[in-house]
C-alpha cells in the first residue's frame, strides 16, 4: 500500500497512454524537476530563455514510448528537434492534450491540503 507521500510519487511517476490523430501509441509522464533541469541543459543558455521554444521541448521530453519502441529523454539541442520531428503536430497535439487533462486542479489541492 505505501504511504500517502509514496502514492503520490508513484502516480505522478507513471506512464500514461495516448493515440495520437495518425494511430500512434504515445507513452508519456510528467516531467518531474529534475527532468525539467535536464532539459534546460540540453537546451543551452539562449533557448532556455526562449519560452514557445521550451513549451514545445518540455511536451517532446515527457514521451517516454512511441508505438512500443522506447524513447531515451533528449540530451541535447538536436535530439529535441529530433524528438518533435519525430512527433509531428499529431504526436505533440496529444500530449499537449493529455498533460493539459492530467494537471491537478489548483481548487482541490488547497481543498486536500494536510489531510
Amino acid at each position: 500500500m505505501g504511504t500517502p507521500t509514496a502514492r503520490v510519487i508513484a502516480a505522478a511517476q507513471a506512464a500514461q497512454v495516448v493515440s495520437d490523430a495518425l494511430g500512434r501509441r504515445i507513452a508519456l509522464r510528467r516531467p518531474s524537476a529534475l527532468d525539467k533541469l535536464r532539459l534546460l541543459k540540453a537546451a543551452g543558455p539562449v533557448l532556455a530563455q526562449n519560452q514557445p521554444w521550451l513549451g514545445i521541448a518540455l511536451y517532446a521530453a515527457s514521451v517516454t514510448d512511441i508505438d512500443g519502441v522506447p524513447v531515451p529523454p533528449p540530451a541535447s539541442e538536436a535530439q529535441i528537434e529530433a524528438l518533435v520531428a519525430r512527433l509531428g503536430d499529431e504526436g505533440l497535439a496529444a500530449v499537449a492534450d493529455a498533460l493539459a487533462e492530467s494537471e491537478p486542479d489548483p481548487a482541490a489541492l488547497v481543498a486536500t491540503a494536510g489531510n
